[in-house]
């Protein structure tokens, strides 16, 4: 079974077949975000410390680090805010960058083994990007388009994903350092858009043998309550063999939707984390079995 591990200076992340979902945390992207653009690009990172925090916090496994800013310096900014987060959480990285140069910069200060959002299937990308990954020991994501754009046609899709395998195969680097995103449509622009990725992520697990992620949220836009129907998507996605996804881990329906989906494919055994997660504190000032005047009886009586 095809295992991608990515890890931090001090915790290692397994994405694979028969792994629980990871979820990666997408908030800490300045794209439509006035403020936290301005600030970012002046050198505040505060907005940047309280995402990296809450996503954790709620359940991300990764964080995906974007700081693309209209004018800005993008190789400074990316590389603090990597090292800043690294700073304060010990999950690993997606370095998130169209630029190659703020890339190479996130990569020189990354500590551990990175996950880089992406390369595409043009050979302008492949040629400048792969290199990259190789030097740096990285892991890539693989977007499925390339000089035509992105194609309705799975079977297209697809061959720009193999392409993709193929050449960083040609780089050294193995396919399981290669996660494919399959591209999520709008389904309410496009009707079967649901339908056909589910089929690609099927194609991509069980011809192509690599793991898989994408924008989760994508699939709703436009659509009321996007949250739930989020939720909704990455609990097909994984049965139809989506392995990660970048999403807002903020969202409570989206955890549910995924540790449940963990838990009847049977990667999360006993049910344990789904428990943890959601079990109902005890009210207050009730006693937990196995405590209270007995157990402190015989605990006194052992004692002595």
């Amino acid at each position: 079974m095809t295992e991608t591990v990515v890890s931090s200076a001090t915790k290692e992340l397994v994405i694979g077949f028969d792994r629980p979902f990871v979820i990666i945390g997408e908030r800490i992207n300045p794209t439509g975000r006035k403020i936290m653009a301005e600030e970012m690009k002046n050198g505040d990172y505060s907005r940047v410390e309280a995402d990296a925090i809450a996503q954790v916090q709620a359940g991300a496994h990764m964080l995906d680090v974007n700081a693309g800013i209209p004018l800005a310096d993008e190789p400074r900014i990316l590389a603090e805010a990597i090292q800043l987060v690294q700073s304060l959480t010990d999950v690993p990285l997606s370095i998130d960058s169209s630029i190659i140069e703020a890339l190479e910069s996130g990569l020189s200060v990354y500590q551990g083994k990175a996950l880089v959002n992406s390369v595409t299937g043009e050979d302008e990308s492949l040629d400048r990007v792969l290199p990259l990954i190789k030097k740096y020991g990285a892991a890539v994501v693989a977007i499925s388009n390339d000089e035509t754009g992105i194609s309705e046609d799975i079977n297209v899709r697809f061959k720009v994903a193999e392409k993709i395998v193929n050449r960083a195969s040609d780089y050294g680097i193995p396919a399981c350092d290669v996660v494919v995103d399959p591209l999520v449509m709008p389904i309410g622009a496009i009707n079967t858009a649901g339908r056909e990725v589910l089929k690609l992520i099927h194609r991509l697990r069980t011809e192509l043998k690599v793991n898989t992620t994408c924008g989760a949220s994508n699939i709703s836009f436009g659509l009321p309550n996007r949250n739930g129907f989020n939720g909704a998507f990455i609990s097909m996605a994984i049965q139809a063999g989506m392995t990660s996804a970048i999403t807002n881990p903020l969202h409570s329906e989206v955890i549910a939707a995924s540790m449940g989906a963990d838990v009847m494919l049977g990667k999360d055994p006993d049910c344990g984390r789904w428990i943890k997660q959601f079990r109902e504190p005890l009210p207050e000032g009730a006693i937990a079995r196995g405590t209270g005047r007995r157990a402190g009886r015989r605990r006194r009586a052992a004692v002595g």
